[in-house]
């Protein structure tokens, strides 16, 4: 039996890992006390007593413990944005060419970003077939539940004293500066950041990324086919007929993603739905943890 430490079990990809986990037959979940949560030297010894540890923390924290614990016999996934295009760290996405393999032998894996998840997915094959050049200019908005917020944004958005804007939908990063961008252009075999609109909406969980194409050499119909091609596991291709509305809430509780393509041969609209909570987050993380310790890369997901 493998053993796991959440480092951060008490925020909300943390929580949900440990909540999934806590399930299974095959892991062993190592506790820490609730007074020891933010004792280095605790947390440090059950990093190194952890066949895997999940990094549950914010940015600079995850910085923190990854420098000074140093080299670790386990392995370590970290869900935090801190190295998700740092030197010697594998990014976990395991659908991009050549990156399952990688995962399955790294000790240092990254978890990717939501929003970055549907980007990637929709634009990497495209890129490779030569349907998108690598040096284009291209926009993507992507909407997601209140809960990619975090603990903080799922009080304020539940709160009994919620403001009335709340209620509407949020467009933020106004400054074009989202800290995905990094692993956007890096993992999407992009040379050029997209001009990014993400939105918040006022529902829990769940997430749509949609990227307009115009001006493509190619039919809507062979891009269908390089997306069925390329996915068949996790993601999916999802063939739009007869459907004329997608809501961003499609898959939630769910740890897949559907992609698919809209519009018409004069203009294209790549589309992913998942839910930030599961393939965007604590979902790809447990996809993640499977692969690196050899159980069946679908053991505990919800598809």
């Amino acid at each position: 039996m493998k053993k796991i430490f959440i480092d951060g079990s008490t925020g909300t990809t943390g929580l949900k890992i440990r909540q999934r986990l806590s399930q299974r037959k095959d892991v062993e979940l190592l506790p820490i006390e609730e007074e020891k949560r933010h004792d280095f030297e605790k947390r440090a010894e059950l990093i190194s007593k952890a066949d895997l540890s999940f990094l549950c923390l914010p940015d600079e924290k995850a910085r923190e413990i990854v420098d000074l614990t140093g080299e670790p016999a386990g392995k370590i996934i970290d869900t935090s944005t801190a190295h998700r295009t740092s030197e010697g760290w594998i990014y976990g996405m395991p659908e991009l060419d050549g990156q399952r393999e990688k995962i399955r032998t790294a000790k240092y894996i990254s978890n990717p970003g939501c929003h970055a998840s549907g980007f990637i997915a929709l634009v990497a094959p495209l890129v490779k077939a030569g349907i998108i050049d690598k040096n284009a200019f291209l926009s993507c908005t992507s909407i997601t539940g209140y809960s990619g917020g975090g603990k903080k944004m799922i009080e304020i958005y539940e709160g009994e004293e919620r403001e009335e804007k709340l209620k509407s939908a949020g467009l933020y990063a106004l400054s074009q500066s989202h800290k995905h961008l990094p692993e956007m252009i890096k993992f999407s075999g992009l040379e050029n950041a997209p001009v990014f609109m993400p939105v918040v909406d006022n529902y829990f969980c769940g997430m749509q990324t949609m990227i307009p194409l115009t001006g493509v050499k190619a039919r809507k119909k062979e891009i269908e086919g390089i997306y069925a091609e390329t996915y068949n596991g996790v993601i999916k291709f999802k063939k739009l007929d007869g459907i004329s509305t997608l809501y961003s809430n499609s898959c939630a509780g769910k740890d897949s993603m559907a992609v698919f393509v809209s519009g018409n041969d004069e203009r294209i609209v790549l589309g992913a739905l998942f839910d930030n909570l599961g393939k965007g987050a604590c979902g790809a993380a447990i996809q993640n943890m499977n692969i690196a310790l050899d159980f069946d890369e679908n053991e505990g997901l919800i598809l």
